[in-house]
This record gives structure tokens, sequence and C-alpha cells, in this order.
């Protein structure tokens, strides 16, 4: 996707018309501002959703568990600001 996309109201992109139906925020299914971020399996499914002020690196341990990598996997370093 490199267009710009509703994510809410009757225009919303499948995509997020799914993610939304599925993983119900703060906001029941309303995606209240940029960079809310959805996980989801190797198959598709839908499995945590993230506010926008939740850094990636602290959902690290379910992106972990999700790809079967354990503890002995090096972790990422967070970047230096």
């Amino acid at each position: 996707m490199m267009d710009k996309i509703n994510v809410n109201g009757s225009q919303a992109h499948p995509v997020f018309q799914f993610l939304k139906l599925r993983l119900k925020g703060s906001f029941g299914d309303f995606i209240k501002w940029n960079f809310s971020k959805f996980l989801c399996d190797f198959q598709g499914r839908p499995f945590r959703r993230y506010g926008p002020k939740d850094a990636p690196f602290t959902f690290e341990d379910d992106i972990r568990g999700l790809l079967g990598v354990d503890e002995t996997t090096p972790r990422a370093k967070e970047p230096t600001q």
C-alpha cells in the first residue's frame, strides 16, 4: 500500500475493516490515531493490537513468540537517539 487510505468509516480499506473487527481497541472498532499497530501470525490471523504510543520494542516478546524464537537468540538493540 503506497496510497493514502481510509482506516475508519464506510470507506475503510478492507484490511483495516478485517483487523478492527477481530481486535477491538479502547475505542471499539475505531482507530483513533496514526501509528496504531496490528500484529498478525503467519496465517494472517490478528494476534494483538497496540496503541500509537506503544514502541515496537515494547512488544518484541510477542513478535519473538509468534516467530518461535527462543531466549538464546540475540535480541534486537533499541536504537539510540
